[in-house]
């Protein structure tokens, strides 16, 4: 949740935050007067209970000939203690809800709209041009026997595929480069678990608006992740951390699952939209006073992956009604895909502020002073659907791929992925 001195004092604040993303700034008054509520409900109830208590001492003092009425007395103050914490959890409840409607505040800059209404903050990279009609990802994968979604929807379904051959060692090779990136660059690596309780994904804030998004197991109550943020973000869920010494940086290298509800006849061709795919993500925990700073830094981390393995792109600040509940400040990075004509997405890079440390208790203690709600902040430094802008970008006339120079240590020296026959 936001933070509650800041939707008291500053309630035009918070609406212009919620204008921006397309919400109504009606939720911010109905949260103030939820939150009002909650607070009242609490004070009557508290005043109940410590006249009760008085009323049990004079119970306790009093003579024989008085107790019988007092007695009385104190049945109905008991009944009218219990009525009262009935409506503090009421309250509660309601304040909870209401309190829920209001997502993470933008950061200053950030543009207003939708999902067409992000800012290019810079490109990168010649757009790729060929002297021969360009294959897709699809018809390459299948040329190099890289990639089978015929036998992946025939086991699983539709958007479900198998990597084989060259495309299953492709994928590890971006991984495993990813992850000395991270290693070089301070990351601890972690391979986190895949399912996860109610309220690691309700605290990332993955429950709400997309939640249909997300895979849900009923009968032992638990969520697959549609990335390793989430077990990443529950992995100090109710502690206080020791930032003295920096930032704490993890690196989830794990399978994700997505339903893609809503996306039906989106992207059915190839493995740009797909229900399971695997991704390295990095999460960091700092000082909200670094967030920005670190934000950037992923970044900077990203570019340098994508420079290297030659592809063009472009950076995007996203507008603030696409950037999810728990980002404050989202920026994509999109790589050009020469079939298509078109940018899309390969890294998404979120400043969560405290939003998320707050709805699960992730505090530290700065020096000299009380505990304070870190900072989160995720980004992506290699996934699946990178195979898709590689080998188009990097297509022979023939079939067959060349292999971008950083990843052919990963590949035993390969530098060309060739056709079979």
């Amino acid at each position: 949740m936001i933070d509650l001195a800041l939707l008291r004092d500053a309630p035009e604040l918070v609406k212009a935050s919620q204008e921006a993303r397309g919400e109504s700034p009606d939720t911010v008054d109905a949260a103030l007067a939820a939150d009002r509520a909650r607070r009242a409900a609490i004070t009557a109830f508290e005043e109940l209970r410590a006249e009760q208590n008085a009323h049990g001492k004079r119970v306790a003092q009093a003579p024989k000939e008085e107790k019988a009425a007092l007695v009385a007395q104190a049945k109905d103050l008991s009944d009218r203690v219990k009525a009262a914490q009935l409506a503090v959890t009421a309250a509660e409840e309601a304040a909870t809800e209401a309190l829920a409607a209001i997502e993470n505040i933008v950061i200053e800059g950030v543009p207003a709209g939708g999902e067409d209404d992000f800012v290019t903050l810079r490109t990168h990279g010649e757009i790729p041009a060929f002297d021969f009609a360009p294959r897709d990802h699809l018809e390459l994968g299948e040329k190099l026997g890289a990639i089978d979604m015929e036998r992946g929807t025939k086991v699983s379904g539709s958007r479900f595929y198998f990597l084989t051959g060259i495309g299953a060692r492709l994928e590890l090779a971006l991984m495993t480069l990813a992850l000395d990136r991270a290693l070089q660059a301070g990351f601890t690596p972690m391979i986190p678990p895949t399912l996860v309780r109610p309220e690691v994904m309700q605290g990332t804030g993955f429950l709400g608006k997309h939640s249909a998004e997300v895979y849900h197991l009923e009968d032992q109550d638990l969520y697959l992740v549609g990335t390793s943020e989430v077990p990443l973000a529950g992995y100090h869920m109710g502690e206080i951390l020791d930032l003295s010494r920096g930032a704490k940086r993890y690196a989830g290298w794990s399978t994700c699952y997505r339903s893609e509800a809503g996306s039906y006849g989106k992207d059915t061709r190839g493995i740009i939209r797909v229900h399971q795919f695997n991704k390295l993500e990095m999460f960091v925990y700092t000082d909200p006073a670094d967030a920005e700073a670190e934000h950037l830094r992923l970044v900077a981390m990203q570019e340098g992956m994508l420079q290297d393995l030659g592809l063009s792109y472009r950076v995007i600040d996203v507008a603030a009604g696409d950037l999810g509940s728990s980002a404050a400040r989202k920026y994509d990075i999109e790589a050009w895909v020469p079939t298509q004509g078109a940018y899309r997405e390969l890294t998404s890079t979120s400043n969560c502020t405290t939003y998320q440390a707050r709805r699960l208790d992730i505090r530290h203690r700065p020096e000299g002073g009380k505990t304070a709600p870190v900072a989160t902040l995720n980004g992506t430094l290699a996934t699946t659907r990178w195979i898709v802008a590689l080998l188009e970008t990097h297509q022979r006339e023939d079939g067959s791929v060349t292999v971008p120079e950083v990843l052919r240590p990963y590949l035993g020296g390969l530098d060309v992925m060739d056709a079979i026959a």
